[in-house]
């Protein structure tokens, strides 16, 4: 069977996105978290100060337990899954507008005062079958508690290009998003210009965005059992509930 790599993955999925921030309806991508069911309530916890915090892609995310199954999530016994929203939706927002979105990378942001550094860790999307946050989470490299706790430390996020020539109609679509509290993204670059300290191509701009991973990482960080899917699907904002 042939390698599939990750970038692939992404534009399969940002293709399927169909959400409308100004209606809240349509399909937004999906990462899925499992863990035992006695740990639902504490890693929920953990989830919903994340979100508070500023790291969130969007407010929303859904609790399949054991026996469920929804758009192929159907945890084994003793174990549920919380389904939260992945960046690609932001991407596929973008997609939507006419605005083409090339990953570049995904890797560890140092934070100070809650402001975004640069990047300390990269992985390129275009040369691994796996997701870059999925590694670096596994290396156990972050510290988003403490990042909730002070307002620094080291965070999970992605940088992706889009043409500079569009930055007008982003900026447009960036305010809708933040009005529909997908809050997810760290900055918006300068034509030409390297965005935390990562290249990006000539006539493009440097998108950061906070990963998906980080209330995952935070609940590792707490000691929780906690396995990842990245880009796990698709699912209808309605079917979703919202976080708080």
């Amino acid at each position: 069977m042939a390698l599939k790599f990750i970038h692939t993955k992404i534009e399969e999925l940002m293709y399927g996105v169909t959400f409308n921030p100004k209606s809240l309806t349509g399909k937004i991508a999906f990462n899925t978290s499992t863990i035992k069911e006695e740990d639902l309530d504490e890693a929920l916890t953990i989830f919903k100060m994340a979100s508070s915090s500023g790291l969130k892609v969007g407010p929303y995310l859904k609790v399949v337990e054991s026996g469920e199954d929804f758009n192929g999530v159907s945890p084994a016994r003793g174990y549920c899954g919380i389904l939260t929203v992945c960046s690609i939706t932001i991407d596929g927002v973008l997609l939507k507008a006419g605005i083409p979105v090339r990953h570049t990378c995904g890797g560890i942001i140092q934070v100070h005062d809650k402001k975004p550094l640069r990047f300390t860790e990269i992985l390129r999307y275009d040369a691994t079958t796996m997701d870059p946050l999925d590694v670096f989470m596994s290396q156990e490299m972050t510290s988003v508690l403490e990042m909730i706790g002070t307002g620094s430390g080291k965070v999970l996020a992605n940088v992706r290009e889009v043409p500079m020539v569009a930055k007008d109609h982003i900026e447009s679509l960036f305010m809708d998003l933040m009005d529909a509290e997908f809050e997810g993204v760290l900055e918006l670059g300068e034509p030409n210009a390297d965005i935390l300290e990562v290249p990006v191509t000539r006539g493009h701009i440097g998108i950061a965005i906070i990963g998906g991973h980080n209330s995952m990482a935070a609940v590792q960080e707490h000691g929780i059992d906690i396995s990842v899917e990245a880009i796990a699907g698709l699912a209808d904002v309605r079917d979703m509930v919202k976080i708080g």
